[in-house]
């Protein structure tokens, strides 16, 4: 299996665009001959850079209301028009893809870190919606529910994905490893600090292959109109990508890569699982399901 796992900056809280660049991406990839291609956390429109360098919980600061209001201005309507050409993009290529999006939630007033599994041929098959904001993204994204936590097969593997650090929540994973996984996407706004343990841990506890891919944002992205723009330091970078692949021994096949653009690529030989299973399988043969159990509703919840 051939992975490209997508590390750029998207035209920050700029939908349109940043299609237009997730299009332009997955061109790239199928072009590179890629049949699996995977986009970091909540990539369109961006990441809510702003929450941790200001005071984001004011909530009587008319600022703080305009970009919240401004995000979920430019958060995505999966079934709409304009990310239907995301979806036909991938169809085109024939490349499974995971892309993380800001979801706008039926209210019209929140919006949910969701990871959107398209199917080359099915077309939209899943929406993982977060199922815990971390910290401060709180403030921005709903709770999500369990429905998107599922595997999807392409090409005979199985492949599955989480949010950011949903990967480190030890029932999360658990639910990952019992649907067979053999390919995991961790998606992550975009640093090395987060991804360089977890990818390896995740890959050599479940046996799998683990892409993880994240983005990059530094003060200049942001456009000059942006509310808090004052309120945020110049000339800092919030985030540096950290794109790595581990396989199912834990060892690197792509060491996290910081401050380049463009697409990581790596050429995978998914029978290695089955061999890296031999002496542990979390889901399997070393399980005690008479000791040991997990409950996973998968329903989709709304108000």
């Amino acid at each position: 299996m051939r992975i490209a796992a997508v590390q750029t900056s998207p035209v920050y809280l700029d939908r349109a665009a940043t299609i237009g660049v997730v299009l332009d991406r997955i061109a790239e990839a199928g072009a590179g001959g890629a049949d699996l291609v995977a986009f970091p956390e909540v990539f369109v429109p961006g990441y809510p850079v702003w929450l941790d360098l200001t005071n984001a919980a004011a909530w009587e600061d008319p600022d703080q209301q305009e970009t919240f209001a401004r995000y979920v201005d430019q958060s995505v309507e999966l079934h709409g028009p304009e990310f239907a050409q995301v979806v036909d993009a991938v169809k085109e290529v024939g490349a499974f893809t995971y892309i993380g999006v800001v979801e706008r939630a039926a209210s019209g007033g929140s919006v949910y870190c969701s990871l959107v599994a398209i199917d080359p041929t099915a077309g939209i098959v899943s929406v993982h919606r977060k199922l815990k904001p971390t910290y401060g993204e709180r403030l921005v994204w709903a709770d999500g529910d369990g429905a998107g936590l599922v595997a999807h097969d392409h090409q005979g593997v199985r492949i599955t994905g989480l949010n950011c650090w949903e990967n480190w929540m030890p029932l999360a994973r658990s639910a990952m490893y019992a649907t067979g996984s053999q390919v995991h996407v961790a998606a992550w706004p975009g640093s090395a600090g987060l991804t360089e343990d977890i990818t390896r841990f995740v890959a050599k506890e479940g046996r799998l292959f683990v892409v993880s891919v994240g983005a990059m944002y530094c003060s200049e992205d942001l456009p000059d109109d942006l509310p808090v723009r004052d309120q945020l330091p110049s000339g800092q970078k919030y985030h540096n990508g950290g794109t790595c692949i581990a396989g199912p021994d834990g060892r690197w096949i792509v060491e996290p890569v910081r401050d380049e653009h463009g697409i990581v690529w790596a050429d995978i030989d998914v029978s290695e699982v089955a061999r890296q299973r031999q002496n542990f399988d979390p889901a399997g043969h070393y399980s005690r399901p008479d000791v040991l159990s997990l409950s996973v509703d998968r329903t989709r919840l709304a108000p």
